[in-house]
């Protein structure tokens, strides 16, 4: 007689039927838990990586960098309809920064874990939503900024959850079923009230989690970031927003950062360019449009952000902005021209002024 181990209903002598229930295997490919396993595995790594990739930049807290979420804050309140409370985050720019990065972090990692997945999708309309009407508010048309629909692409998961679905809450629940010696799934004629119970014995294992998870994120990433951060010595004027100066330190010419050498003068022909970093580490176009003449310009788009680069006759559009090779601005959303980066030729080098 066969064993039990060896039977085609059952594995391990658990039965098929409860393996597939606790690995919630026995939902139909059609049904929203499968459904939503996409959108919440692309939603929980964009967030994750957007917050991560906050933490580890060396700029992101750098009052003086213009790439810094300080800068960008100051940029997004001149035409955000909430510019006042954005200019007053501004202030605080290192704790609202940190939080905005754990925030993704904290979203991402609840939906991929579905560790309150309703919850984290909440966190993430709301981020979305707060981005939204700051860094892409300018954009026209506005389907051309992607915040509005990364807040819309949340709302599924903030109505059905994760629904069970390779989710930590899940499995939770179904140890303290079993347990209470119920089934894995509960039947259509258990009460609201063992339901009930259920969730309250899961809630606190599901809190603890998230707790334990949090400290050790809070305290180890605030570490790194703040610890990445360049100190107020090492700034140099070429780092600072417009009108800025290094904290303590004198408007000297030749302050740290000047007179950088970006290349040879005779190796950039008339009528090219070379690309280069700034000295705040930002990408940079060195360009040589006349004999006697070389302009550089900082190559971070003044609407998102992101990096533009040089294609003669001007610079390649970013979220459909474009600036011509003086760095105005020829096609919006973008409603300033790129910053310019004073030069100079000295001794056949052309270096920063």
């Amino acid at each position: 007689m066969p064993s039990s181990s060896s039977s085609p209903a059952s594995i391990g002598g658990t039965p098929l039927s409860s393996l597939r229930a606790r690995l919630h295997m026995d939902a139909p490919l059609q049904s929203p838990a499968w459904a939503l396993l996409p959108l919440r595995a692309f939603l929980g790594v964009t967030f994750l990586y957007a917050g991560l990739s906050k933490i580890f930049d060396p700029h992101y807290l750098d009052d003086a960098s213009l790439l810094g979420v300080h800068a960008q804050m100051l940029h997004a309140a001149a035409t955000s309809p909430i510019g006042a409370l954005v200019s007053l985050s501004a202030d605080h720019s290192t704790v609202t920064g940190l939080a905005i990065a754990f925030g993704e972090v904290a979203v991402g990692l609840g939906a991929l874990l579905g560790l309150f997945t309703r919850l984290a999708a909440l966190g993430g309309v709301v981020l979305a939503l707060s981005f939204f009407l700051t860094v892409s508010w300018a954009t026209r048309p506005y389907y051309y900024g992607a915040d509005i629909g990364f807040a819309f692409a949340w709302s599924p998961l903030l109505i059905a959850g994760d629904a069970g679905v390779y989710s930590v809450t899940a499995r939770l629940r179904a140890a303290v079923r079993h347990k209470l010696r119920l089934p894995a799934r509960p039947t259509p004629h258990e009460s609201a009230a063992v339901q009930d119970d259920v969730e309250r014995r899961t809630l606190p294992r599901r809190g603890l989690i998230a707790a334990v998870v949090a400290a050790v994120g809070v305290a180890g990433g605030s570490a790194l970031a703040l610890a990445r951060r360049p100190s107020a010595a090492a700034v140099s004027p070429g780092s600072l927003p417009p009108g800025s100066t290094t904290p303590g330190a004198s408007a000297s010419p030749r302050a740290a950062g000047a007179g950088a050498v970006i290349a040879a003068a005779a190796s950039v022909a008339v009528g090219s360019s070379k690309s280069f970093t700034a000295p705040n580490g930002a990408p940079a176009y060195l360009l040589h449009p006349t004999t006697d003449t070389f302009i550089a310009f900082n190559a971070t788009c003044t609407h998102q952000g992101c990096p533009v680069s040089y294609v003669k006759p001007g610079f390649r559009p970013c979220h459909g902005s474009a600036y011509d090779q003086n760095g105005q601005v020829t096609r919006g959303p973008a409603n300033t021209p790129l910053i310019k980066i004073p030069v100079k030729v000295v001794d056949g080098q052309v270096t920063t002024a």
